[in-house]
């Protein structure tokens, strides 16, 4: 997955031993290239030591994160001694990453005054006044850690991930093809709510997708590179010749809107005039898209499209979009999660079969909706997310759970899991009482930490307690 670049800001205070900041100066940057980091860090020489103390040595820093706007994802902020809270203020002023805060641990055998560092007490002081002054920060267990302790880099781990997903979510554009389907009245949402926090909505209408799929022509590299892609992708053996040749060719319709609009997101109205004009689905479309990091939702719901990225963004792996679909016989902690078939092949037990829409079948016909990637979801640690617009707000709710290895019948249509989650009732009980919708959005391994302090610390998102 791709790895953040963080601006390393060592802070001193000059009561303490300053010979360790030359020594924490080489480990920070010889451990944080190890573990695959870009780093950026004062000259030594511009500052003593490269640290601040002084409000003239956080005035140095300051400058310097301008200077290297856009190249860092975060900052670390590190004690290899107590630190002065002064100078850090005046280097932080104005921050909009994330910010984690790191104090080097003592040992017990150098405890005289010229060794000892009392970065353990002086990261209090560094976090009081940072609240003080409303400047949002990160800390992780253990309160003291050394860079060469194995938990160092599990906690850079979790702040990489965490810087990658607040930066992401920012700034980006979401793109919703058609209209909402008139009987979804719960995927609606509130435009400006999503304006406010940078999420940019462009809506445009099917009638362009379809002229352009009619404008397109076959004999294209684009469309080669597609064709070859899917067959290999998934098993379209049953699917006929021009149903196929339609699904490319729909692919390569979207890619393009994608490129022209610089679409970050996507939301598309699957039903039923894709299958009624074209006669295909656009199920295994969108599951290859998220497979490659493009998050792409169906039944045009914008808020799952945005809780998507934040997923993809958090674990830099595939995610989708389900249903909460069906209880698991009188299992409490256990229900189906289903979609018709835009699961990433990924996230499959094995290669999805392209099949038919089953469920479209009395509306539109058989044969007249090719494109639903149909298959089991495998066991795997899994994180959940759902959002609404409220009032004008972002509301959300995040939980982790497990797919397990559970059967579901054979006749059972599209892609599904049989999904463990502790406490389900009472989960379930909240999520329906806060309004939120029947879809959830899924991504494998557990990031529900990430998220909730992504969304609600430094995205100021609501995020609804499904344990309260």
């Amino acid at each position: 997955m791709r790895k953040a670049n963080f601006a390393i800001l060592l802070a001193k205070r000059g009561t303490f031993p300053t010979a360790l900041l030359s020594e924490a100066r080489a480990e920070m940057q010889k451990k944080l290239g190890e573990l695959g980091y870009g780093v950026l860090m004062l000259d030594e020489d511009a500052t003593p030591s490269g640290a601040v103390e002084t409000p003239t040595d956080g005035k140095v820093f300051a400058q310097f994160l301008r200077k290297h706007t856009n190249r860092y994802d975060g900052v670390i902020l590190s004690l290899p001694n107590f630190g002065s809270e002064g100078g850090v203020l005046e280097a932080l002023k104005g921050i909009d990453v994330p910010v984690l805060v790191h104090a080097y641990p003592d040992e017990l055998d150098k405890m005289d005054p010229s060794l000892r560092r009392d970065a353990f007490c002086g990261k209090f002081a560094m976090m009081n006044v940072l609240v003080q002054f409303g400047i949002k920060f990160t800390i992780l267990e253990p309160h003291a850690v050394h860079p060469q302790d194995p938990e160092f880099a599990s906690n850079i781990e979790y702040f990489s991930r965490l810087c990658l997903m607040v930066n992401g979510m920012k700034d980006f554009t979401v793109g919703l093809l058609g209209a909402r389907t008139t009987p979804f009245k719960a995927v609606r949402f509130d435009e400006v709510a999503l304006q406010k926090k940078g999420i940019t909505v462009e809506t445009l209408d099917l009638s362009m997708v379809f002229s352009k799929f009619s404008q397109h022509s076959d004999d294209t590299e684009a469309y080669r590179q597609k064709e070859a892609f899917l067959k290999i992708y998934s098993d379209f053996s049953s699917v006929p010749d021009m149903a196929f040749r339609k699904i490319v060719r729909l692919g390569v319709v979207l890619d393009e809107i994608v490129d022209e609009y610089q679409l970050d997101a996507m939301a598309v109205r699957c039903w039923s005039e894709i299958q009624e004009e074209l006669g295909i689905s656009p199920c295994v479309l969108l599951g290859e898209m998220n497979e490659r990091g493009m998050t792409a939702a169906c039944e045009t719901d914008v808020c799952s499209a945005v809780m998507m990225r934040a997923l993809q963004l958090a674990g830099d792996s595939a995610v989708t979009s389900l249903d909460w679909n069906n209880n698991y016989g009188r299992e409490k902690d256990k229900c189906i999660l289903f979609h018709c078939g835009p699961v990433p092949e990924s996230m499959l037990r094995s290669q999805g079969k392209v099949v038919d829409h089953e469920l479209l079948v009395s509306a539109v016909g058989k044969g007249c909706s090719w494109g639903c990637d149909v298959g089991r979801i495998k066991a795997m640690p899994f994180t959940y997310t759902g959002m609404q617009t409220i009032d004008g707000q972002l509301e959300c709710y995040v939980g982790e759970g497990n797919f397990t290895e559970d059967a579901i019948a054979e006749d059972f249509f599209g892609a599904a899991g049989v999904a463990r989650i502790e406490n389900l009732q009472k989960k379930l009980i909240r999520i329906g009482m806060a309004g939120h919708r029947h879809h959830t959005n899924i991504t494998s391994g557990n990031l529900a930490a990430i998220l909730k302090e992504g969304l609600v610390k430094y995205l100021a998102y609501n995020v609804v307690d499904l344990d309260e």
